[in-house]
């Protein structure tokens, strides 16, 4: 990666954590992340008196693709809001952001990019393994596989197999997009595409919490009760306001640098080196627990993601 993609990944990694850990502290729910999601590419909305001209090129050329990205930002922050709710940021930050890695280079194995991944690239994979089997454990000798039955690291995965999606369709799109929309400066296909993208996970976000309130309360409420389903306290609206800009700062900065940087794995891992971060922000802001595994497991996922990044 060039030094341009470093920095900027760099701010969007110290971006992810801050909003993860606002998320975990405000009690996490999929309508949290609705309201932050929506928040954040309002601001956003700026883009248009520059590229409104280019908007129904961009929804002819990647309409689908659109789609597809919305459903997996959806996904993820879904899995996120349910795993944050059974489990302890220091344990489901590094476990979602560091899995991203592992299922975006399988990816790309069966996309048939192997030959841009090195052995360095396969020794990070490995690390990251180890790690992940040690995270969930509060004493070296009680590791077991069925700690990952637990909802904390099951939606935790889920919610990496969303950044998996989501990663690759961006990282197509964006290709096709730069030079069908020439001369639009690329910057700015970046942020009217993370403009549209966030409008599209809304829409899928939407669609998910209505559905789930439906099941709960069958035919009773009507438009109120769905409505009440997408509403959040406004106590909270503050720290929505402030997550959903760290949210697209985070993702928009990663989107920009996708244009400077080879191969997407790169790009999804390097940005995880906010995983000491995040699991710092748990250990000391929110004062969970730190044991054996748990010290060994962030250890050997951040140097992981490192070898990822450089293989």
């Amino acid at each position: 990666m060039t030094l341009t993609a470093v920095l900027l990944i760099s701010a969007s990694a110290v971006a992810h954590a801050l909003w993860n850990w606002l998320g975990k502290r405000d009690s996490p729910s999929a309508v949290f992340f609705f309201a932050a999601n929506l928040m954040g590419w309002a601001c956003l909305l700026p883009v248009l008196a520059f590229a409104a001209g280019a908007l129904p090129a961009m929804i002819v050329s990647a309409g689908w693709l659109l789609l597809a990205t919305g459903f997996f930002q959806a996904l993820y922050f879904s899995s996120l809001a349910s795993a944050y709710r059974a489990g302890e940021l220091s344990l489901v930050y590094p476990i979602a952001r560091s899995a991203a890695v592992l299922f975006v280079t399988l990816a790309n194995v069966v996309l048939g990019r192997v030959g841009d991944l090195g052995p360095l690239a396969a020794s990070g994979a490995i690390l990251i393994v180890a790690g992940i089997l040690l995270l969930p454990h509060a004493r070296f000798r009680d590791i077991r596989l069925r700690a990952f039955r637990s909802r904390s690291v099951l939606f935790s995965l889920l919610a990496a197999v969303g950044t998996m999606g989501y990663s690759i369709v961006d990282d197509h799109a964006l290709r096709q997009l730069r030079p069908a929309l020439a001369p639009l400066a690329p910057t700015v296909t970046t942020l009217l595409f993370a403009l549209l993208e966030g409008v599209s996970t809304s829409l899928w976000l939407a669609g998910f919490l209505l559905a789930g309130a439906a099941r709960g309360r069958g035919t009773r409420g009507g438009a109120a009760g769905a409505l009440a389903a997408l509403r959040l306290p406004r106590g909270r609206l503050r720290t929505a306001f402030l997550s959903g800009i760290a949210v697209f700062a985070a993702y928009t900065l990663v989107l920009i640098a996708m244009g400077f940087a080879r191969n997407v794995t790169y790009v999804v891992a390097f940005r995880q080196m906010s995983v000491p971060l995040g699991v710092l922000l748990g250990l000391v802001v929110l004062g969970e627990p730190l044991n054996p595994p748990k010290v060994a497991g962030v250890i050997a996922v951040t140097a992981g993601l490192v070898l990822v990044a450089v293989g």
